[in-house]
């Protein structure tokens, strides 16, 4: 039976829609990698450096560049603002009028000076090494590998962390940016999480970013950051801030709370609980103000926002091939806690993509 030229039509257009779908994503690479060239070009500086929006021959000029590849810039910036990663305003200048780049709230916090800079982690999810386990995943799901990265490299995320010291230095930047980005949020808008806390362990801390910033804005706080010893070793503290070189699955100092920044998503449900367990060995029931603080995703939470919910299931993919771990559901993270020998929760939406989840004994 042939179709009616209604139906025709509806047809051809669901099948355009659904070519464009998928073009869509086969070419979305593209917008990461040019994103990375304008960081390593020091795009967002040199306009931000020039104190008003730089017309295409000003920045073309400025850039280290061949001059005759000046048209790959003008195609660079178009992906750029598309994306929104700029704008382009319209400004005079000496041929009249012209149009210009600006820098959006995104491309603000790519420039390397500063202290909400997130450009180290984008560094390191676009490194190379890190960029192979992911043409390796249907390989991966195919072997008794325990992740994509095991399979592409023979070894695991931290023993190659550990092994290839550019791999260890990007990853110890790109988590102390992170760090540095969520703690300044953190202490403006949710400072009634520590209203009372004498004493806090930060474990997995590394070297200290975290703490640091709740060390200084709580001076009668006492902090402790506990990491492995080659992580914390020659680390010196100050008056309220002390490092402890451990392992998180032997013993946790002792603390009126215990700081869970972005570490239980790394491990399965069996490592999570050991790590809860001594967790709750370390503090103080939750009538003396003991608890666990959680910072992390829970899956579900602002996916209202799409940008929001891609966010949080690319991370969930992340964390399964690098390193066997997971981003959870509410419902998930119920039945950790559950499993652990804690008594209740209570979620805060309030760190956009991520959590902060109390836990109490």
């Amino acid at each position: 039976m042939a179709l009616s030229g209604t139906e025709e039509e509806s047809s051809t257009h669901e099948l355009l829609n659904a070519h464009a779908q998928v073009w869509n994503h086969m070419f979305k690479f593209i917008l990461p990698m040019s994103l990375k060239c304008a960081i390593e070009l020091n795009i967002p500086y040199i306009i931000k450096n020039h104190g008003k929006p730089m017309t295409l021959s000003e920045l073309t000029g400025a850039l280290l560049i061949n001059k005759g590849k000046s048209h790959g810039i003008r195609r660079l910036m178009r992906v750029l603002v598309h994306s929104k990663f700029f704008i382009k305003v319209d400004i005079k200048d000496e041929n009249g009028q012209n149009e210009g780049y600006w820098l959006t709230p995104s491309s603000n916090l790519l420039l390397k000076d500063s202290p909400l800079c997130v450009t180290p982690f984008l560094q390191l999810v676009l490194e190379p090494d890190l960029m192979k386990p992911w043409n390796s995943m249907s390989e991966w799901l195919a072997d008794d590998r325990v992740t994509a990265f095991e399979t592409t490299h023979d070894l695991t995320f931290w023993e190659q962390a550990k092994s290839v010291t550019s791999v260890n230095e990007l990853f110890n930047e790109a988590m102390k940016s992170d760090t540095q980005f969520l703690s300044h949020v953190m202490l403006k808008d949710c400072e009634k999480l520590f209203e009372g806390v004498e004493s806090l362990v930060d474990v997995g801390g590394g070297t200290g970013t975290m703490a640091k910033a709740i060390a200084d804005a709580f001076p009668e706080m006492k902090c402790t950051v506990l990491d492995l010893p080659h992580v914390v070793s020659g680390l010196e503290g100050v008056s309220n801030l002390i490092y402890v070189a451990g392992d998180i699955f032997e013993a946790i100092p002792a603390a009126d709370v215990v700081l869970l920044k972005s570490i239980l998503h790394n491990w399965n449900d069996e490592a999570c609980i050991k790590i809860l367990k001594k967790c709750r060995e370390a503090i103080p029931g939750k009538e003396n103000g003991g608890k666990v603080i959680v910072i992390d995703i829970v899956l579900g939470y602002n996916e209202e926002d799409d940008t929001m919910k891609e966010d949080q299931l690319f991370q969930d993919m992340t964390m399964m091939l690098y390193l066997n771990g997971k981003e959870r559901s509410e419902k998930e993270w119920e039945k950790v806690f559950t499993d652990a020998g804690f008594s209740s929760y209570k979620i805060t939406p309030a760190l956009g993509v991520r959590s902060i989840i109390e836990v109490y004994p």
